[in-house]
């Protein structure tokens, strides 16, 4: 699947708006995506944006069901398939062997594939006048590429990474490369920084599989491919084609391919950027991409979302994600029953996860488990709950929280590192840390008196009232 066979599923099922009144890529386009994803809208392809010829797509994630068709299913047989993947032990006998020996050719199957060509080679440029980058917010430093999958290898290992990282466009042959600290881009300019090179070769892919997009902004450690698991996401392996310019690889399903580089003595202030917290990010200094070519579809269109205040386009992608990283979380702490980042807290500002809790102190073991892995170390709240707690619901979440916490008891602090869009902080990269226990406590952690039973209705009552509900003659409603 490529951007246009995603759109025609969407066309079928009639979740795609097309418009083709001519609109402006400065703030009009972004602001009807924004208004569309916070009434539930369709999937938006912009056919005539002014003093362009590419149309724009946006609202592509923006919805469950859009995520599962990217899925090629429900989020939670994805998940299946990982708790499937993952649930190895070590082979006692040649029958447990063998289980695994299978495993792992079927992932071996689903590596990327190198072609010789691709659609996207069909027009050449050597800049990126003909796209329709968009400004999404009247304080916005200019425009900003806000879809881009960034290619690079790291120096020392060769291995490809491809992440998300927004790219303000400051004329067309240069933009930034907003690579955050705790962002593998970063990384890999460092290293190379410290083995004396004076660049890295970066490309820069736009379109393709929408499930590339997400695989971009998954939380992988390094030494997992985002193309092998966009691969095995999708069940067939992710075609590479190789890049003109450098020994990188891009996805050949792209719409628009930019090539160039970075270098490592080279910084420019970038923003400010309207976020997805909803305030805009700080200018900072971030390195300068400096583009060699672009490649291009003779039909592209060019992918762009929006970020704000929520709920936007993100909080479905960052969905996924809470979805189908559970079973690794599972993986490590095996009491984790479930785990929800809701979308007002950002993903990293707030956490909810319920435990079989068996033992005093058992919050406090999850929730420094939680900050001790990967991105969810950069958490600022984790709140932990019992296994009966319906976490996706935030009122009974906000009601266990009053009844079973003691301020005093049942908060802990603690220092370490936070996301770079944090706002409350002294600093913006670390800082405070609280984790809420909020589980039934036991004699051991210091409550002498139970809590008395929750009020509820007698079983037998509440079906006799479900059956003769009509016969009341009242609105159900």
């Amino acid at each position: 699947m490529d951007l246009h066979q995603y759109l025609d599923i969407l066309d079928r099922k009639n979740d795609l708006a097309i418009i083709d009144a001519e609109v402006s890529v400065n703030q009009e386009i972004p602001y009807i995506a924004s208004e569309a994803v916070k009434k539930e809208g369709r999937a938006l392809l912009f056919k005539n944006p002014s003093g362009y010829k590419i149309p724009v797509a946006m609202n592509l994630f923006g919805s469950k069901a859009r995520m599962e068709t990217i899925m090629r299913g429900s989020l939670e047989k994805q998940a299946d398939r990982i708790r499937e993947l993952i649930s190895f032990q070590i082979p006692s006998g040649m029958f447990d062997k063998i289980k695994m020996a299978a495993k792992l050719n079927k992932l071996a199957g689903f590596a990327p594939k190198t072609v010789s060509n691709a659609p996207f080679k069909q027009i050449h440029t050597d800049n990126i006048e003909e796209i329709p980058v968009t400004t999404s917010w009247p304080l916005d430093g200019g425009p900003f590429i806000t879809l881009p999958l960034v290619i690079t290898r790291n120096p020392q290992t060769k291995k490809l990474n491809c992440g998300m990282y927004r790219m303000q466009v400051y004329d067309n042959k240069t933009t930034g490369m907003h690579w955050q600290v705790h962002k593998d881009g970063a990384l890999h300019l460092a290293i190379a920084k410290r083995m004396g090179k004076r660049k890295i070769d970066v490309a820069v892919a736009l379109g393709g599989d929408p499930i590339l997009t997400y695989a971009a902004t998954a939380p992988l450690p390094e030494e997992i491919n985002e193309f092998l698991f966009a691969g095995f996401l999708r069940g067939d392996a992710v075609k590479l084609v190789k890049c003109e310019h450098s020994d990188l690889v891009v996805p050949a399903s792209a719409e628009i391919v930019i090539e160039g580089e970075v270098f490592t003595d080279e910084m420019r202030e970038e923003g400010p950027f309207g976020d997805h917290t909803g305030y805009y990010s700080w200018n900072d200094s971030y390195p300068v991409f400096r583009i060699k070519a672009v490649y291009r579809r003779a039909d592209a269109i060019y992918p762009a979302t929006v970020v704000g205040k929520p709920i936007m386009e993100d909080a479905f992608l960052g969905l996924a994600t809470e979805r189908l990283f559970l079973p690794m979380v599972q993986k490590m702490l095996d009491e984790v029953v479930d785990m929800h980042l809701p979308p007002y807290g950002l993903f990293h500002n707030l956490a909810f996860v319920s435990i079989k809790k068996r033992f005093a102190g058992q919050a406090r073991k999850v929730a420094y488990g939680l900050w001790g892995m990967g991105m969810l170390s950069l958490t600022k709240m984790i709140v932990i709950l019992d296994e009966d707690v319906d976490i996706h619901n935030i009122d009974e979440v906000i009601w266990r929280i009053g009844n079973n916490t003691d301020p005093v008891r049942d908060t802990f602090f603690l220092k370490g590192p936070l996301d770079a869009l944090e706002n409350a902080s002294e600093n913006a990269v670390y800082g405070g840390k609280m984790g809420i226990d909020a589980t039934r406590k036991l004699p051991e952690e210091g409550l002498s008196r139970f809590l008395p039973p929750e009020v509820k209705p007698d079983e037998s009552i509440a079906k006799l009232v479900k059956k003769r509900w009509k016969e009341y003659k009242i609105s159900p409603n």
